[in-house]
């Protein structure tokens, strides 16, 4: 497999996108964000471990009810069964990427906005990137 090596920065920094699966291995999936000013995630909970890095932008991660301030260069780890949302508190969009373990989302999924997300009902279906 020729896995995943990409300047990730540079990547997450380019991208507008809501939602941009970039790379999708058997047991994880590397996933570009964009949330634009004052825009969420939304409340979520998985049944798998997921991994935020804030790469440009503020707002602030909730888990399990706790809010925590983050910024450019914060991570974020969320541990299955873990209520949590992402939200941009900012007046500017906040770029990041995340990681799933295991993948929750078709390979090579776009989501141009939240909008378009929550219109998707699209998962995981066991195919990966290669």
């Amino acid at each position: 497999m020729k896995g995943f090596v990409q300047d990730i920065e540079g990547l997450a920094h380019k991208n507008d996108l809501f939602r941009r699966v970039l790379y999708t291995a058997k047991n994880c999936q590397l996933v570009l964000m964009t949330l634009k000013a004052k825009e969420d995630i939304g409340v979520e909970v998985h049944k798998l471990d997921q991994f935020f890095r804030v790469e440009e932008g503020s707002g602030e991660a909730v888990l399990d009810g706790v809010h925590t301030p983050i910024r450019d260069g914060f991570a974020v780890l969320v541990p299955a069964g873990t209520t949590h949302n992402i939200i941009n508190t900012g007046t500017v969009p906040m770029k990041l990427y995340t990681l799933y373990s295991p993948p929750n989302h078709r390979d090579g999924v776009v989501h141009a906005t939240r909008a378009d997300a929550l219109a998707d009902k699209e998962h995981f279906d066991g195919i990966t990137t290669e």
